[in-house]
């Protein structure tokens, strides 16, 4: 069983996890953006923003689905880009005022412990946070409570190792030449929240009803290796500590083996492909 005390551990070690990644982050953005744009426009469709309204971006990042719901919606709406790390709040910040967008507010708010009044929006929206969390279950019933009568959530999480290659073979590997400790199985990963019926139950604790989830397939293409390594590096601050940790040679044995590893998903211009899934969940107040 997990302890108050263990969860405080894991959230600090998150906080700063995500703090060092923010700068990473900033430099791919405009490539996670483009490759993941079928997960974005699903978020952005399923929390159905309209005219007046304030809608909640939780665990933010770089704030591409709050920034986007921000370009479509009306005058007089309003956007919340959240995350509990200030360093992505800043990368967001940045990356509105390049879009020019004025209807958005940024924030930093721990998902877990919200700071905002009961029933004070009309829509969330969450793009691979949850299963993050030291305690989904307490941030869905957080989200809840801020969410008006009627209100949408909408957030997606990572289906399954099998379906995700491209994060499963390299971490997989990671963790077989020592660069990385196993997951442990009592904190929160990627694939935490892969099975829909955990998925359900947790809504359904939460207080919503009737969850909606179906799977959002899509793909991450590479233009070479060296995109690849560079994408992966940057954008996972667990592998980054790890290499961080360990010599040069070593890191080269991790390049020379995921080289190895990705073959099947090469291409004959020495592109690579990898597939990706998520579950997108609905549920309304």
């Amino acid at each position: 069983m997990t302890t108050a005390n263990d969860s405080d551990g894991y959230r600090g070690e998150s906080l700063a996890s995500w703090n060092e990644a923010a700068a990473g982050w900033g430099e791919r953005h405009d490539w996670l953006f483009e490759q993941t744009r079928p997960v974005t426009a699903w978020l952005v469709e399923g929390v159905g923003p309209g005219p007046g309204q304030v809608i909640l971006e939780l665990a933010a990042g770089p704030g591409d689905v709050g920034l986007s719901i921000a370009e479509q919606i009306e005058p007089g709406a309003r956007v919340i880009s959240s995350d509990f790390s200030p360093e992505m709040v800043g990368l967001a910040r940045r990356n509105g005022a390049a879009r020019g967008l004025t209807n958005v507010e940024y924030r930093v708010l721990d998902a877990q412990r919200l700071d905002l009044a009961d029933e004070s929006v009309d829509g969330a929206v969450c793009r691979w946070g949850f299963m993050l969390m030291a305690d989904p279950g307490a941030a869905l019933h957080e989200t809840r409570r801020v969410l008006r009568p009627g209100g949408r959530l909408a957030f997606a999480v990572w289906t399954s190792p099998d379906r995700n290659p491209w994060m499963a073979v390299p971490m997989a590997a990671a963790v077989a030449q020592g660069i990385v400790e196993p997951p442990a199985p009592d904190r929160p990963g990627p694939f935490g929240l892969g099975d829909p019926d955990l998925l359900r139950a947790l809504a359904r604790e939460a207080g919503f009803s009737h969850p909606q989830i179906e799977e959002i397939p899509f793909a991450f293409h590479y233009r070479d290796f060296d995109e690849f390594w560079e994408s992966l590096v940057q954008l996972s601050g667990r592998l980054t500590a790890g290499l961080a940790a360990h010599t040069e040679p070593e890191r080269e044995e991790l390049r020379s083996l995921l080289a190895e590893k990705l073959g099947p998903f090469g291409e004959a211009d020495g592109a690579y492909t990898m597939r990706a899934s998520s579950w997108g969940v609905r549920v309304r107040r």
